[in-house]
């Protein structure tokens, strides 16, 4: 798919270059270097010209992205997963548990990068699969990916200055207590792994998540959480860290009495559109099996 912006320069932008003009409206340096290199690709009132060229109240500059394919090495499978929205520059999908975001040893034809590239196949499209933000394995829920360079460069940035706001659904052991608040505590690499986490006061990075709780039942809660930093398995280590861990975590409460998975949902995200600015909400329903867990006991 060719992708084609056009943008009209008022007074407020005249005698800025085209090359600066770009970059405040998100271009980054690398795509610029790209569409430089790509014959006609920048057009000025019709006419193709330089990233420096000065621009004149009214001119009509006409982009074209460079043309891009799939990558070639992510095999397209066909997996369950669900489109939330879609639309020319970004798809907004919803993971199942038990299914990883990229390819890895191990994992060359079972994640959501084969399932996207059988899905854009099917809709004779062809597209890098480019993921904004991330979830593990087994966390279910809501995922921004970008449908081309554009918008992989707006998000990205987006996602580097917290303006992508996103909530999780947590099914915890016990209640924390204050049943709402902040665990401000760093995390750091557990001694001996080069996966599990740990809160390390003395060298870990600053971790910082938010929460209230929704429900109480005898065994378990419902807690909504909302990070201000991403460390990895942040939540999973904060809520063990106060005693309230999730059941199902392999790692930090390996209880798989009632749930086959971290009981963890990627319930909200609220961004602007990289494209037309609209603000942009989306939200999903907790999952049947954490749904379950929460009427179990």
């Amino acid at each position: 798919m060719t992708h084609r912006f056009h943008y009209t320069i008022t007074e407020q932008d005249a005698r800025k270059t085209l090359g600066e003009y770009l970059r405040e409206h998100g271009y980054s340096r690398h795509l610029l270097a790209q569409i430089k290199r790509s014959p006609g690709a920048m057009c000025r009132n019709g006419i193709w010209t330089r990233v420096s060229a000065p621009l004149e109240n009214g001119d009509d500059l006409d982009i074209c992205l460079p043309r891009e394919m799939s990558q070639e090495k992510i095999e397209p499978v066909s997996l369950p997963f669900t489109v939330v929205y879609e639309d020319r520059d970004i798809l907004v999908v919803h993971k199942p548990a038990n299914m990883p975001v990229h390819p890895s040893p191990g994992n060359y034809g079972n994640t959501l990068a084969n399932a996207v590239a059988a899905y854009a196949r099917k809709q004779e499209e062809a597209w890098p699969f480019r993921c904004i933000n991330r979830l593990d394995r087994d966390t279910t829920g809501l995922l921004i990916l970008a449908k081309h360079a554009l918008s992989a460069a707006i998000l990205s940035d987006a996602m580097k200055h917290r303006a992508i706001r996103r909530s999780y659904l947590a099914v915890v052991s016990g209640c924390p207590n204050p049943r709402a608040g902040c665990i401000d505590a760093p995390i750091g690499r557990a001694p001996g792994s080069c996966l599990q986490r740990q809160v390390d006061v003395s060298q870990g990075e600053r971790a910082i998540t938010h929460y209230r709780t929704l429900s109480v039942g005898s065994v378990y809660s419902l807690v909504e959480l909302w990070l201000e930093t991403g460390r990895t398995h942040q939540i999973r280590v904060h809520m063990a860290h106060i005693g309230c861990p999730l059941p199902g975590d392999f790692l930090y409460n390996p209880d798989f009495s009632r749930i086959g998975r971290q009981a963890l949902h990627a319930a909200t995200l609220d961004f602007a559109h990289p494209i037309t600015g609209k603000p942009m909400h989306f939200e999903t329903p907790l999952p049947e099996d954490m749904t379950q867990l929460l009427k179990s006991v």
